[in-house]
């Protein structure tokens, strides 16, 4: 595999663009322990100053995409925050800090209470007006208000308080704090894309910050190293889904092994899960041709029969589909089996049942829309939402997330794989409202049914317009945020690092599909463009 890497690049034209735009993977070793050295200093101030430090360099670290090269210095800085060992009392009366603390032990993992907020609400129970001075807190308190989950009030009340007094104090503020928050108040920072977040804000970081160049030059390193392991791996992508050749035996078929990337780049920002990338944008590829076949090509009698054969789950039942669909199911087959052979050989876990029941699933969901659409039939938002989170290949690709990272897999952890955890289901549902917000007007030109946007006109008496529908359904993603922050929290939950795959995941959604929503977001086109093929100067 990997000597046919250097090969793919030169067949991509993608790739023949980016190899003359970018130079070797630089060592980080120096530089890293550069950051080290300087940075997680325990010198000559006290431990509480040290540790202030500290917190606001984690969450600098964070947003830069490099925090993976310090995983024991930022473990040992969030445990001592939790226990608050070097932490003042009266620390806690600084909404900044109070704030950047919760949003950071919760983003990791830590069950922390919002209590802590209790001290700036006043007698009347409301968030304290002479907060609203203090723009840096209201915008740390902002941030934090994001990972609120269900029955959290105080958060909710948070967010709506900071909200308000943020715009209204934007034209009063020095441009550069006006931007920070103006930026925020378009999409908080804990919706946005990992590593589209880091992109933006190394260029943020270099201009505004003072002796820190040692960081601004790791990040911007970290960067370019990344996109290179990121255009092998696509190379490699690109060699398989050549050879597979679905496209060119069914031109109807979608061909777009770069989005699936893209996506694949959402849910596993970091670079030590570059097979897991690999591995899932090919399923997601076959998933896009095999939705194609059912929404676009397939008769209902030639759908029930892919659906059957799939069912079957062997390679005698390939001999009953027509001629098309037989290439779809050795792909599909195939793919499933190689995946499900290099789990068995590296870590030893038979995943192949997992992995067919999500597909047999995926099949079953897509022929009960086709059948809806045959039928002319308009179902429920909830009936259609429940179906659709898996028509969304959510749970296909976080089962298949979960066995590929490999992380906190134990015969328990794999029980919740069946029936599929809340966690990938408040996950879907945020990525099938959004798919559905962001693709509405394409699906109405072709004819087909806008799901979402009907069943909402339909079922609300109140929504007479598409508009209206619209903000019904983005106040819908915002309560299912709430949800799946409950898994943050949950006493018995999953492997941190599926829960952070499936918030990815709904972060990701919002990025593709978005500027189908908004005509001033950023296209698909540009996102590739930026993460995979532009290196920092």
């Amino acid at each position: 595999m990997q000597a046919d890497e250097s090969s793919c690049i030169t067949r991509s034209a993608a790739f023949r663009k980016a190899s003359s735009t970018t130079h070797g993977t630089e060592d980080i070793e120096e530089p890293v322990e550069r950051v080290r050295r300087d940075m997680f200093n325990s010198g000559d101030d006290d431990d509480h100053d040290n540790l202030v430090r500290n917190v606001k360099l984690i969450d600098n670290l964070q947003r830069l995409g490099i925090a993976y090269h310090f995983h024991e210095e930022a473990k040992e800085v969030l445990d001592d925050l939790r226990s608050r060992r070097s932490w003042r009392n009266d620390e806690d009366d600084d909404l900044f800090l109070a704030a950047l603390r919760f949003r950071l032990l919760r983003e990791n993992g830590y069950h922390v209470s919002p209590d802590s907020f209790h001290k700036f609400i006043n007698k009347e129970g409301e968030f304290k007006e002479a907060l609203s001075n203090d723009t840096v807190g209201m915008l740390s308190l902002y941030e934090a208000s994001y990972l609120g989950a269900n029955g959290e009030a105080i958060l909710t009340e948070a967010m709506e308080f900071t909200n308000k007094k943020l715009r209204t104090s934007m034209p009063n503020l020095d441009p550069p704090l006006a931007q920070e928050v103006g930026t925020a108040l378009e999409l908080p920072r804990y919706l946005r894309m990992v590593r589209l977040e880091a992109r933006r804000y190394i260029d943020e970081y270099a201009l505004k910050t003072t002796g820190n160049t040692a960081i601004v030059e790791l990040a911007k390193l970290d960067f370019n190293n990344n996109q290179l392991l990121h255009q092998m791996e696509i190379a490699e992508v690109i060699r398989w889904w050549k050879e597979l050749g679905l496209v060119k035996k069914l031109s109807f078929a979608r061909d777009r092994p770069l989005e699936c990337f893209l996506w694949t780049v959402g849910i596993f920002p970091e670079p030590r899960h570059s097979k897991c990338r690999i591995e899932l944008t090919k399923t997601i590829a076959i998933l896009l041709v095999i939705d194609d076949i059912f929404d676009s090509y397939g008769s209902i009698e030639e759908l029930i029969l892919f659906n059957n054969a799939v069912q079957r789950w062997d390679l005698e039942a390939v001999e009953q589909l027509p001629e098309y669909m037989k290439i779809c199911y050795m792909a599909l087959f195939n793919t499933t089996s190689e995946i499900g052979y290099r789990v068995l050989k590296e870590h030893g876990w038979s995943i192949i049942p997992h992995l067919k029941r999500t597909w047999i699933d995926t099949f079953e969901a897509f022929l009960v829309e086709a059948k809806w659409l045959n039928k002319k039939y308009v179902p429920t938002q909830e009936e259609y939402l429940v179906n659709g989170v898996t028509t969304a290949g959510t749970y296909m690709a976080l089962v298949h997330a979960f066995f590929l990272m490999g992380e906190g897999v134990t015969k328990k952890t794999t029980g919740m794989m069946e029936p599929y955890p809340m966690l990938f289901s408040y996950s879907g549902m945020i990525l099938r409202l959004w798919d559905d917000l962001g693709t509405w007007r394409e699906e109405k030109q072709r004819g087909d049914m806008a799901w979402s946007i009907e069943c909402a006109m339909r079922d609300h008496i109140n929504i007479s317009s598409v508009d209206e529908a619209c903000d019904y359904i983005r106040q819908r993603i915002h309560n299912l945020w709430t949800e799946l922050n409950g898994q943050l929290v949950a006493p018995e939950g999953l492997p941190l690092s599926i829960i952070k795959a499936s918030l990815n995941l709904s972060r990701t959604a919002q990025v593709i599909y978005q500027q189908g929503y908004d005509n001033n977001a950023s296209s698909v086109e540009d996102h590739i463009q930026l993460l995979l093929f532009r290196p920092i100067p």
